[in-house]
């Protein structure tokens, strides 16, 4: 066990503390943690702040990331990880930081002192009982000078979850890999379009309704368990509505009830589909259904009006990218992640693009047009900037990516898509979150409502060698910097959604407050001399770090 003091490190540090429900606190005499043998002691260059931040400020122990990891390392070898906080423990958040290797225990094989990584926070080979462990959640995260990773949480066999990053880039440019990873990651994930193979089937049919085209669906994948309520199919198990248990991967269901697709929709396990069968029948209200889970746990729903549960899996897309020839609108595209998501959709060099960016607040929208607008015109895509309180959405997108998580703005999504759309439910809903989707429609149009969390290695690489080749620059989407006495307003500017972009926190400026980016030159001018046409600069950072 190596103590910070031998590596001629202090003894304490600055850190940001979430205790509880909505609390959190500054203590600047946090204690460094000793290094173990597998263990690593990262220097924190800087952390981004991020919506997730806040979900887990509002959720704390209850949030599926900071439950117990109950698999990949035993109850012993995560006790001996002194970052490790599930459950109630007060943690430190920050889950897009980079920062440098600067101890090393005597069995660490992939990392060395020196290394400046990227942390890829969402660590599924250590899954918690409702997600998965993850930097920042319940192993402590960067908003904090120093951090303990144990190399069993950031290396697998198969992979590993720190990257080594170059001397060039700022500090600030590589953080914000992570949030665009993110942002590629909700593009990019494939979709399934079959009965998952040996899965487990559930068949409910109302009554008096016979179930159809079953066998040709199980024949293309067949699952390795059938159960059926109110139906006859061959080879099931036949039980009732009090027998049922969550986890199904498929369920389809023959019927148009809004209160059993509704009771249904929590039988799902995760990577689960529904698919409701209307068999010409209608429903008769909008269904209550969790898009948190969408988000999270990659539950989708489907349907048909037909008979035929095959004709609903074949609409489904191979994965959620943005199409040739889309009417794109990004919903509340003027925040910090609404920005990253039309600049990309912007250059993708599709044909036949157009893009609607609505939110509610001029300023940010004239920010936005600023900034993505030249892009957009150079690959010859229409850019709308709208306002949707003054002038609102009309129906007929094709693609639609809510950045809001408000339930009611993401049913006016589905309200807004036409046929064949995808609606993209970015935004971060809390697990519980229901909407009042309107399921005829998305039935009726096959419209596909996807959602995605985090993102995987092969985003970030992507992204980072973007960056570091000069293709991009991810500081476009950076509008504040503070140290950690600028945490509180910061925190509350991404709760109010009064930021036009991100903030990046820079633990090793204990007494800076929080500056954007727009008032640099009249608060810190020798920062804001070595800036780029307002844009961030590995030089103006380095200035700002020997500020005094």
């Amino acid at each position: 066990m190596t103590r910070p003091e031998d590596a001629g490190l202090p003894a304490t540090q600055h850190a940001i503390q979430y205790l509880g429900v909505d609390a959190f606190a500054h203590n600047p005499a946090k204690p460094v943690d000793p290094v173990g043998p597998t263990q690593l002691l990262l220097e924190v260059e800087a952390c981004g702040i991020c919506f997730s931040d806040t979900k887990l400020l509002h959720a704390f122990e209850n949030h599926p990331r900071k439950l117990p990891v109950v698999a990949g390392l035993n109850a012993e070898e995560l006790a001996g990880i002194p970052s490790y906080h599930p459950g109630a423990e007060p943690t430190v958040p920050g889950h897009e930081p980079v920062a440098r290797v600067v101890a090393a225990g005597e069995r660490v094989a992939h990392y060395a002192v020196g290394d400046r990584v990227l942390v890829q926070a969402d660590w599924r080979h250590l899954p918690t009982a409702a997600s998965s462990g993850a930097f920042g959640y319940n192993f402590e995260g960067a908003l904090q000078e120093y951090v303990v990773v144990d190399e069993r949480m950031v290396v697998t066999a198969d992979d590993e979850f720190m990257l080594r990053v170059s001397e060039a880039p700022s500090a600030a440019a590589v953080a914000l890999v992570e949030p665009w990873a993110t942002v590629e990651a909700a593009y990019s994930r494939h979709e399934r379009n079959t009965l998952k193979p040996g899965g487990s089937l559930l068949v409910v049919a109302e009554a008096g309704v016979a179930p159809s085209g079953l066998e040709a669906l199980r024949a293309a994948s067949a699952p390795a368990r059938v159960t059926a309520v109110g139906a006859d199919v061959p080879g099931a198990r036949a039980a009732s509505w009090d027998e049922l248990e969550p986890g199904f991967d498929d369920i389809v269901y023959y019927g148009a009830d809004a209160d059993a697709i509704e009771r249904l929709a929590f039988l799902l396990g995760n990577e689960s589909l529904l698919c409701v069968v209307l068999g010409g029948r209608r429903l008769a209200r909008p269904v209550k259904l969790d898009v948190g889970r969408v988000h999270y746990d990659f539950v989708r729903f489907i349907g048909t009006t037909g008979d035929d549960p095959a004709e609903a899996y074949a609409s489904i897309p191979a994965t959620g990218e943005i199409r040739p020839g889309d009417r794109v609108a990004m919903i509340g595209a003027a925040g910090p992640m609404g920005l990253m998501h039309t600049m990309r959709a912007a250059v993708l060099g599709l044909d036949g693009l157009s893009i609607v960016a609505s939110d509610l607040n001029d300023d940010r929208l004239r920010h936005l047009a600023e900034v993505v607008g030249p892009a957009a015109a150079r690959h010859g895509v229409r850019l709308d900037v709208v306002n949707s309180a003054a002038t609102p959405l009309q129906p007929g997108f094709t693609y639609l990516t809510c950045l809001v998580p408000v339930a009611p703005v993401l049913a006016q999504a589905v309200d807004l898509a036409g046929p064949g759309a995808i609606v993209n439910a970015f935004a971060g809903f809390p697990a519980g979150t229901l909407a009042e989707l309107d399921l005829q429609r998305i039935i009726e149009n096959h419209v596909f409502l996807i959602g995605t969390s985090g993102s995987q290695m092969a985003d970030m690489r992507g992204v980072l060698a973007k960056l570091e080749s000069g293709v991009l620059d991810t500081s476009i989407s950076l509008d504040a910097v503070c140290g950690m006495a600028g945490f509180a307003e910061a925190i509350q500017a991404v709760i109010e959604r009064t930021s036009g972009g991100k903030i990046m926190v820079y633990p090793r400026l204990h007494d800076l407050g929080l500056v954007r980016l727009v008032d640099l030159p009249r608060v810190l001018p020798e920062v804001a001399a070595l800036m780029d046409g307002g844009r961030w600069t590995a030089a103006a950072e380095k200035a700002l770090l020997a500020s005094p």
